[in-house]
């Protein structure tokens, strides 16, 4: 790290809300949370700065689309003309932490000296206002991004909720574990998310502790989602809620008048992908990208695992922690939020990782004296990880690229073939079931590898087949890797 305070990044305000008004149809828009949550970050930072910053970076929003580009409307209610304005081009959920660390990056190549990052979502606001006018909210989201679908999306995984079963399903047979130790692993990891949830200073959306039983127990509370997956496993996005950070070098901090309590140093960041079409990924039980930008994060800071206080893995379901804590080392019992997790702190779509920010800040101005957090995002897609500390991170060399994409790349496995109209002997890849609100089955999806060409194709569950969706959701044996034919014109999976 410089040892030029004009050129060393702090966060120097934090600020969140979470918006809850008696009636849904009267909250807050989008525009007018991130505004509030920035200025909340001022109020923290315990100095008028807003008005000032050079960089405005905006996590891009989903619920109130007719609203986009927010840009001009949130530096107008800071009261700012922000040099810099961005708005992300699609909400995924690493977005905070690449914003993050673009802001410490331009501070250290001298390029700003104040930047303020903030994002919102108000889905519960916006589905109450459609409910009330008797309006699909979900056509209301998706009108504007109506297409032909793709084959993927014609076997039904269309939605992250779709996808990250996949890796659920295949990650649990790869790790050698019963489908009851799996569940018991996720039970005991989100149990542990709600209890930091429950706590009073905690910025959660959801202040109450579960057990594991709860978790794994179903019930009209906790239907079925997709297997393995019940409700109490999954993101919650029906939350109205804004978060904000104000980062700065420091010795703009100090010329400002921050105190030195308030502030937080940035370390370097990592990031790599998967491929955008998940079916062009090597394999669902492991991700390079995940793998390559948690360690490059750590050689990058020059830490090992172990000497991290605090951690924010993000939870939008739980075989993306499970996986990351598997590179990092860390057992099922080490901590892996300050905040609560996606289900019970609140999953605002692209912006949990703001509120991340915000919660490991406060956590750290308190007591330990370094954080780790890892964002996730599209169709666990996007991995980008960074470092706070308490004191400047020694390892740390800034302004320094983040991105480790070729790297990811040459380490990834052979990606097989698709053959989207195959028919006849396949061995399960992956699967999982998909279920109505009422519990019921209503259909599911195997990724399947043709014999003996060993491509990937996709197979229909027939909801009805009573017999085939016990054998994939019973426990009594693992259906990954098993034998089964690709049949008919509807290309239904038979065991």
């Amino acid at each position: 790290m410089s040892n030029d305070p004009e050129r060393m990044p702090v966060i120097i305000g934090v600020g969140q809300i979470n918006d809850r008004p008696a009636d849904p149809r009267d909250g807050l828009d989008p525009p007018a949370l991130m505004i509030e949550a920035l200025r909340r970050a001022e109020i923290d930072a315990g100095v008028a700065l807003l008005s000032e910053v050079d960089s405005l970076a905006i996590v891009d929003q989903i619920s109130f689309r007719a609203l986009n580009p927010v840009t001009g409307a949130v530096a107008t209610g800071i009261g700012a003309v922000p040099r810099l304005q961005v708005q992300s081009p699609a909400p995924h959920g690493d977005t905070p932490i690449r914003f993050l660390n673009e802001a410490a990056n331009a501070i250290a190549a001298g390029e700003i000296r104040l930047a303020a990052v903030s994002g919102a979502e108000a889905l519960r606001t916006a589905a109450a206002r459609a409910r009330a006018a008797d309006t699909s909210y979900a056509a209301i989201r998706n009108a504007a991004s109506i297409r032909e679908p793709t084959y993927a999306q014609r076997f039904g995984l269309a939605a992250p909720v779709d996808v990250y079963p996949l890796y659920e399903n295949a990650a649990r047979a790869a790790w050698g574990q019963t489908l009851a130790e799996g569940q018991a692993e996720s039970a005991a990891i989100w149990s542990g998310m709600s209890q930091v949830a429950a706590n009073d200073s905690s910025g959660a959306w959801i202040k109450r502790a579960v057990s594991a039983a709860e978790v794994l127990e179903l019930s009209p509370a906790n239907r079925p989602i997709a297997f393995p997956y019940a409700k109490l496993m999954v993101a919650n996005s029906s939350v109205n809620q804004g978060a904000g950070f104000i980062v700065a070098s420091l010795a703009e901090a100090r010329r400002r008048g921050v105190h030195d309590s308030k502030l937080i140093h940035i370390g370097a960041g990592a990031a790599a992908k998967e491929p955008a079409d998940i079916l062009a990924r090597d394999r669902f039980d492991y991700s390079t990208s995940m793998e390559t930008a948690i360690r490059r994060t750590l050689v990058l800071n020059g830490l090992g695992a172990d000497e991290f206080d605090f951690a924010e893995l993000y939870s939008c379901f739980p075989c993306v922690p499970k996986m990351a804590r598997r590179v990092l080392g860390w057992d099922a019992s080490h901590p892996i939020t300050v905040f609560g997790g996606l289900t019970f702190g609140g999953g605002p779509i692209a912006n949990y990782m703001s509120h991340a920010v915000c919660a490991m800040v406060e956590r750290l101005r308190g007591e330990g004296r370094r954080g780790f957090l890892f964002a996730n995002g599209g169709f666990a897609t996007d991995n980008h990880c960074i470092v706070l500390a308490r004191d400047p991170v020694a390892g740390a060399r800034l302004p320094a690229s983040y991105d480790y994409q070729a790297e990811a790349d040459a380490a990834r496995g052979a990606i097989p073939a698709l053959d989207e109209d195959y028919r006849g002997p396949a061995t399960i890849e992956t699967y999982t079931v998909f279920y109505n609100r009422d519990g019921a089955p209503r259909g599911g999806v195997v990724v399947a590898r043709t014999s003996p060409a060993g491509a990937r194709t996709l197979a229909a569950v027939d909801p009805a087949d009573s017999a085939l969706i016990a054998f994939l959701t019973d426990g009594s044996a693992e259906p990954v890797g098993t034998q089964g034919q690709v049949t008919g014109e509807a290309r239904n999976w038979t065991a």
